[in-house]
């Protein structure tokens, strides 16, 4: 049989899908890169060298990556408890892992700074006991980070914990391993590349989050600015050139940080006898 007759329809598919993809993902990304050629070396290190620039690329990587790393210890715990026990609230608790998915980035921005700021619920009681603030400082980005990332690493993580099975555990204690050592052998080498992909998405998503984010970071310059607030300024001001350096510059970084993420994520799954 042909192989355009294995699937009804193939050609138009796979046309359609080329089309989407030039239209979301390749004609915008053509248009940064053609308008970043436009600026000499010296003129994209100017824009790049300037301290608030430089500043805003701390608060948004250095933001994401403590918060995706925190989601994905978290999302770990709170996946194990879904799959391996049963308690009152399951059901719920495991719906409310999706809410971030639901819920409008602007919303979560807003909640999250009502009770995160220093008269609401959660940032009295720990600006009381502890003198610590948590809205409108880069702390509360890191928050509102979490709150977006936990449910991709808390997904990524079920469902190889599902099919993992747990006659492996009991052979590792049938012969003489303690719950330690049989987490470290057994369990940790089948779930770590499941986590890191966790990893790696909440952080593709934290870096590049804005909605959820400015409503808590407070914004001020050189403290708790991220990036995209700093390519809107620019763009609000009409500084192109700018707006289209600073874009260029996180995808590229994201790009690279992601293909690191990947090769780990490669060598786990080599190393733990999965490829």
């Amino acid at each position: 049989m042909p192989q355009s007759n294995i699937m009804p329809g193939f050609r138009p598919a796979i046309g359609l899908t080329l089309v989407y993809l030039a239209l979301v993902v390749l004609i915008p990304l053509s248009a940064l890169l053609l308008k970043s050629m436009q600026l000499s070396l010296d003129e994209y290190w100017a824009i790049l060298s300037n301290h608030r620039v430089q500043a805003s690329f701390r608060v948004s990587f250095g933001s994401a990556l403590i918060a995706a790393a925190v989601a994905a210890l978290f999302g770990f715990i709170i996946a194990w408890s879904l799959v391996r026990y049963t308690f009152p609230g399951k059901r719920l608790l495991d719906a409310l892992i999706d809410l971030p998915f639901a819920l409008p980035t602007a919303v979560a921005g807003i909640v999250l700074a009502t009770i995160y700021e220093a008269n609401g619920w959660v940032g009295k009681l720990v600006m009381d006991n502890f003198g610590i603030q948590i809205a409108y400082k880069p702390l509360g980005i890191v928050v509102a980070l979490i709150f977006i990332g936990l449910p991709f690493v808390v997904r990524t993580i079920e469902p190889v914990l599902q099919e993992l099975d747990t006659a492996m555990e009991e052979a590792a204690a049938s012969l003489g391993a303690t719950r330690l050592q049989a987490f470290i052998k057994v369990i940790l080498p089948n779930i770590l590349p499941a986590a890191i992909t966790g990893f790696a998405l909440a952080f593709a998503r934290g870096v590049g989050e804005y909605g959820s984010v400015i409503f808590i970071a407070g914004n001020m310059p050189y403290i708790s600015e991220i990036v995209p607030l700093l390519i809107i300024t620019k763009l609000e001001q009409y500084e192109y050139a700018g707006a289209t350096a600073i874009g260029m510059t996180m995808l590229i970084l994201s790009f690279v940080l992601l293909l690191l993420i990947n090769g780990l994520q490669w060598w786990v799954r080599r190393r733990s006898g999965q490829l």
